[in-house]
């Protein structure tokens, strides 16, 4: 990837990317060769990626579902590997997975509906929605700084004393007012806006704002969108729910020095948070991002918002393998609420998720050419990436 500043990024975007207008040229014309409606071989059933995807699965490297759809017609569609190895339950179609950091994509939703309602801004101070914050908080950090990663503040999951609180938490009001209270007693890195770190906190208080703004859970507000998206299959489900559906994938690692693999689902919070862990089958992300290239979830303008690239992607802990020498340049914004890739002259946007406890999911999507590709996995440490990868190099060679 590409060292660019974010002055240099915004000369590259037209000026457009602080308001987030970069988004309607991402979801503009097609470039001419992606345009062709040429749907490679190396994509097709048989092809190097199917091929790849069973090699890995062939290893015991890779237990999930990957989907790729053209202009919303499915091109290949796989599953392997089991869903709870101690009950024999395989993977399928219709096996929904944790899907990691994706989840901040449909908290980014939400908030983006409750601006069009005119009920938030993302201009608004965190204090004007959230009390019990220190001032020098409450009236310096906007919605703006925690969609973009840049509000100074880290991640609940490594404050002192949390992960002992959290396993005595059992309804989705403790889990999140409970976190919420983790993160009220922390302190700013640097002042908001004056850099970048990879938040989970930010994205919790974007879900704790969108449950005082709506005036109900957190969690009722998101059942109802998913509902309303037609995403029947998707879901933020506690943990008992987790231990008896056999459509809710386990999630598997392997402790050090130890080739055996180990049922993560214990270890999780009795429910998952706005940052990440909702559930979702590959056909729910696949319609998600359909509806998000066709204007159907939030319209024209607040798509833009949402999709537009804002300023360079913070780094989240998961450094990535240099790009190979002929790599077209690549530059990778934060959005609010998605991640927005601009590749040589195509917009890739989307966002992956993943957990040392065997949770790997990514979610991409190229407004120019047409394509989705969507993989979930439930065992190992981003398992899901290669092939996502691979995904990605074929369909911008086209």
């Amino acid at each position: 990837m590409t060292s660019t500043s974010r002055r240099t990024a915004l000369k590259v975007l037209g000026g457009a990317a602080a308001s987030g207008g970069a988004a309607l040229t991402s979801l503009g014309a097609a470039p001419a060769a992606a345009a062709s409606g040429r749907i490679p071989a190396d994509l097709k059933p048989g092809g190097k990626l199917d091929r790849f995807i069973a090699d890995l699965a062939a290893k015991d490297q890779f237990s999930g579902s990957a989907l790729l759809t053209y202009r919303k017609r499915p091109v290949l569609s796989r599953s392997h590997g089991m869903a709870d190895r101690k009950k024999g339950v395989r993977i399928g179609p219709r096996t929904r997975f944790a899907l990691g950091s994706i989840t901040k994509m449909f908290t980014g939703v939400a908030v983006h509906q409750l601006v069009r309602q005119g009920k938030l801004n993302y201009t608004d101070k965190l204090g004007a929605h959230l009390d019990g914050f220190p001032e020098h908080i409450a009236n310096t950090v906007t919605v703006h700084h925690l969609f973009t990663h840049s509000s100074g503040l880290g991640d609940f999951h490594n404050l002192p004393g949390y992960k002992k609180a959290s396993r005595k938490w059992n309804s989705p009001d403790e889990v999140l007012n409970g976190t919420v209270d983790f993160i009220r007693k922390t302190d700013l890195a640097f002042p908001p806006g004056a850099g970048s770190t990879y938040s989970n906190s930010a994205y919790c208080l974007l879900g704790a704002i969108v449950a005082a703004v709506s005036e109900q859970s957190y969690y009722t507000y998101m059942k109802r969108l998913f509902r309303d998206a037609g995403m029947g299959d998707s879901g933020f489900f506690t943990k008992p729910q987790w231990r008896t559906d056999p459509t809710l994938a386990h999630t598997y690692y392997k402790k050090p020095g130890s080739s055996e693999w180990t049922d993560g689902l214990e270890e999780h919070a009795y429910i998952a948070l706005p940052p990440g862990g909702s559930f979702a089958t590959c056909a729910d992300m696949d319609r998600f991002a359909q509806l998000l290239m066709n204007n159907d979830l939030l319209g024209p303008a607040h798509t833009s918002l949402m999709l537009g690239a804002k300023i360079p992607k913070p780094v989240d802990g998961s450094e990535e393998e240099p790009p190979p020498p002929d790599a077209p340049p690549s530059t990778t914004f934060a959005g609010y609420g998605s991640r927005t890739e601009l590749v040589g002259d195509q917009w890739v946007h989307g966002h992956g998720g993943g957990s040392t406890l065997g949770t790997s999911a990514n979610l991409e999507f190229f407004p120019g050419s047409g394509w989705v590709v969507v993989v979930l996995g439930n065992s190992g440490n981003r398992s899901s990436k290669p092939i996502a990868t691979l995904a990605r190099d074929i369909i911008l060679q086209q």
